[in-house]
């Protein structure tokens, strides 16, 4: 399932204090298709988007701050959430060859990071399922 980032504002609706949803453009395949989509609200300190301020991530599974990213600090996590996945690409990092797939902001659609679905490097494996948030990201 892919949700395209050309959501509008207009269109969040809210459903109770700790959830809401908005419509999104679903790929099912043949043809687009409406859904709703519903964001997860996280209780304590947490990441959120720079741009709409939705939850990203909590503070708590952080698993490194000593990551570096095109546009600078990145930081790796162990969990995030209302985030969307681009294409699979191969790509050269500065610790070898990662499979992984940028991530979106699923509200604005925004840029904020990317996930390892595979590392090549048998020591780079703790990667494998976890997300890099990068901090600064240039508007």
């Amino acid at each position: 399932m892919i949700v395209f980032p050309f959501i509008t504002h207009s269109f969040i609706i809210l459903l109770s204090k700790r959830f809401d949803f908005f419509f999104a453009f679903i790929d099912s395949g043949n043809s687009l298709e409406m859904g709703r989509l519903f964001l997860v609200n996280l209780e304590g300190k947490s990441y959120s988007c720079k741009h709409c301020k939705t939850n990203l991530a909590l503070c708590d599974d952080v698993v490194s701050k000593s990551f570096q990213s095109r546009h600078g600090k990145a930081y790796l996590f162990s969990k995030v959430v209302n985030v969307y996945a681009g294409k699979k690409e191969d790509r050269m990092m500065m610790t070898g060859m990662h499979t992984v797939v940028d991530i979106y902001c699923v509200k604005c659609g925004s840029y904020v990071g990317w996930k390892y679905e595979f590392a090549f490097e048998k020591n780079q494996k703790y990667k494998e399922g976890k997300s890099v948030l990068e901090r600064l990201i240039p508007d």
